[in-house]
């Protein structure tokens, strides 16, 4: 019997479905595998698209319904010529073999695929280099033959328990009112990570995508790195400096839908729609306006496993965050699901090659890089997601906690802050499959994205334009800045996988995030970070960001932190008080919104405790109200002796928290 299964009774009655998803993943792993390994399969890359050979350049293309294929660009005025036409070989593949000097570094270029009655200028399946002409936004391939690139960290093994991602978006990092680059990241930002402590950055956007107001999530090109940012060297360096720093580099991987751009990307590449997709009514998604890849086709699987392969490989990415698993794993893309029992997870809805496929990318990638980092962005809660393959589940090192940042948005609307109830906030932090590791997180870039707001504008809203800087604030404001910090905590401090956060949110960024459009005139002015506020020491923010600093050190500090288990040491409903313990770290929060308490006793294991967070300390722009200098000590109690427990009397303001270790 799988181990998944024992590990949870409620799962028995479902024993044959999860059975056989296992033995079908098993099946499909040896078709494709001919008896040696998923990662000796996944190299669609070094066959397909351009490569530069000993006797010149050799290109192949997949287009089995295609009747003719001919390269056209800078080479031959854009024009047919049969000295650019490729010769079909064998199971609807495509190959051409060029002299040297018939393409040369820089280029750009694009297929001109013919099919029975029509034909279309396509950009290669597996283009590592896609551009897009400043003056008719028109992208095409490009000649990319440059010296290999040179790594100075050449094998990296992530330090990452716990692991602390911050989430970002290359265009976006940069204050001006432009797209970023790689470069001025990698100068810029990259040393604020460092300097926070963060031992992960996760990079949105990478793949190429026609749509800059996409966030990335619209691919046309999946194996080529946006060049709006720079140059593929130029990324290679951004993580080669990133891990020289002890810092991870995961990417937001598109594996759930493609854009439907035809020109640009795969929708009707040769001339058939189901090429790569589903055939109707299942090749597009309802609600995102794209196409569904068919998992089932081994060309596709081909396509998908080698470029997770190529990812890791090329540029030395550490693993994905794969978006959308919800949307591939069930039929209806989890659209008006409830997920409320074991049944929603076993009753035909499952796309069974999406979660074979899935599982198959797991393998692959811990295959490629046995350190690879593995995330699934997926809210139903599928038992088994984040589990070993062997034991029965689908790989994957992590899931994301998506509903604790939709609980921080219920409940700062819904809840008055006196109703505020610790023991229910700390059972929605560690409301998860115990065996499964899990991402927590208070916000990410999806809680900033014009129509919602950000945790700090819930908090305070137009009052951040007029009152964030020292000596002016208001109650708004204190209150805002109060929470933000126990609510930050109390996240980052009850996990048992990871952290995440996303670029400008720890510090408070103000407004949204809105990619220039039609709508808002093409502006930049929300698709920015700034910042001169944080390193502004007047205004609020670089009290903020010192708060996360201090976190973010305290627990990366504490090895296997997530691991540690979780005792709930006091639960006090109606003084708002929440206590628990991790190992020798005592955190306490006082959720009231106006009563602190003098000597307030908590049973805790005998000792000498130091603080060493306040979130009401003055540098976070707090009151100050304790002297954190202080020892405390436990005063013993006969009743509990027996059990090396003793009282801990605490001062705790209002709106604070504090995090004590035994000594």
């Amino acid at each position: 019997m799988l181990k998944l299964l024992k590990s949870d009774p409620y799962l028995m009655p479902y024993q044959s479905a999860i059975e056989g998803r296992y033995n079908y993943f098993k099946q499909i792993e040896a078709q494709l595998s001919a008896g040696g390994k998923l990662k000796d399969f996944a190299n669609g890359h070094l066959f397909f698209g351009l490569h530069h050979t000993d006797h010149g350049w050799v290109f192949r293309e997949w287009a089995p319904n295609a009747t003719a294929i001919y390269m056209l660009g800078d080479f031959n005025s854009w024009q047919k010529s049969e000295d650019y036409r490729l010769k079909r070989i064998d199971n609807g593949n495509w190959e051409i073999e060029l002299e040297e000097n018939k393409l040369q570094h820089g280029q750009h270029f694009k297929l001109l695929v013919e099919w029975q009655g029509g034909a279309g200028e396509r950009i290669p399946s597996y283009a590592t280099r896609v551009v897009q002409d400043n003056n008719t936004k028109i992208f095409s391939a490009q000649v990319w033959k440059t010296k290999p690139y040179k790594w100075k960290t050449k094998k990296f093994k992530p330090n990452t328990e716990p692991l602390l991602i911050y989430e970002c978006h290359i265009g976006m990092s940069g204050e001006a009112e432009r797209v970023a680059t790689y470069n001025e990241f990698r100068e810029q930002v990259l040393p604020r990570v460092k300097e926070l402590g963060y031992n992960c950055i996760q990079i949105m956007a990478i793949q190429e995508h026609p749509y800059y107001g996409s966030f990335g999530y619209h691919v046309s090109s999946f194996f080529a790195a946006s060049s709006r940012f720079g140059t593929p060297e130029e990324l290679k360096q951004l993580i080669d400096e990133a891990h020289s720093m002890g810092i991870a580099v995961i990417m937001d991987l598109v594996h759930s839908h493609a854009v439907k751009n035809e020109a640009e990307g795969l929708g009707l590449f040769d001339g058939t729609p189901y090429q790569y997709f589903h055939s109707s009514p299942r090749r597009e998604h309802p609600a995102w306006d794209s196409l569904c890849f068919d998992y089932q086709k081994p060309q596709v699987l081909h396509f998908l496993l080698s470029n997770c392969k190529f990812w890791l490989e090329e540029y030395h990415f550490d693993g994905f965050r794969f978006d959308g698993v919800t949307s591939m794993i069930y039929r209806s893309h989890g659209l008006g699901e409830d997920f409320c029992s074991y049944d929603s997870y076993y009753n035909l809805n499952q796309d069974g090659d999406a979660i074979c496929y899935l599982t198959l990318a797991n393998k692959l990638i811990h295959q490629v890089n046995s350190h690879a980092i593995t995330i699934a962005e997926e809210m139903s809660g599928m038992p088994g997601l984040a589990y070993p393959i062997k034991d029965g589940g689908m790989g994957f090192d992590y899931r994301l906690a998506m509903g604790i940042p939709d609980f921080w948005i219920k409940y700062i609307k819904e809840v008055k802050d006196e109703d505020w109830n610790g023991a229910h906030i700390l059972y929605e932090m560690t409301n998860r499959r115990q065996d499964e590791k899990t991402v927590s997180y208070a916000e990410s870039h999806d809680q900033a994205l014009v129509g919602d707001k950000t945790i700090i504008f819930r908090l305070i809203d137009a009052e951040m334009y007029w009152h964030f800087n020292h000596g002016n604030s208001t109650f708004m404001v204190e209150r805002g800045i109060a929470l933000h910090k126990m609510i930050r905590l109390i996240t980052s401090s009850t996990i048992n996988g990871g952290y995440l956060n996303f670029m400008g949110n720890e510090f408070g960024h103000p407004e949204w995030i809105d990619f220039p459009r039609e709508g808002n005139g093409w502006s930049y002015k929300y698709a920015r970070r700034q910042w001169s506020l944080v390193d502004n020491k007047d205004l609020y923010f670089s009290n903020l960001n010192a708060f996360d600093k201090a976190m973010i050190h305290l627990l990366g500090g504490i090895e296997g932190f997530e691991n540690i288990p979780l005792e709930t040491i006091c639960n006090n409903e109606g003084d708002k008080i929440i206590a628990y313990r991790r190992g020798d770290y005592l955190f306490v929060f006082n959720w009231h919104s106006q009563q602190s308490y003098s000597d307030y006793g908590l049973l805790a294991p005998q000792g000498k405790y130091k603080v060493v967070l306040n979130t009401d300390a003055i540098e976070f722009a707090g009151h100050g109200l304790n002297d954190d200098s202080v020892e405390h000590f436990t005063q013993p109690d006969p009743l509990y002796q027996q059990y090396d427990k003793g009282w801990l009397k605490l001062y705790l303001p209002a709106r604070s928290a504090v995090v004590l270790k035994r000594e």
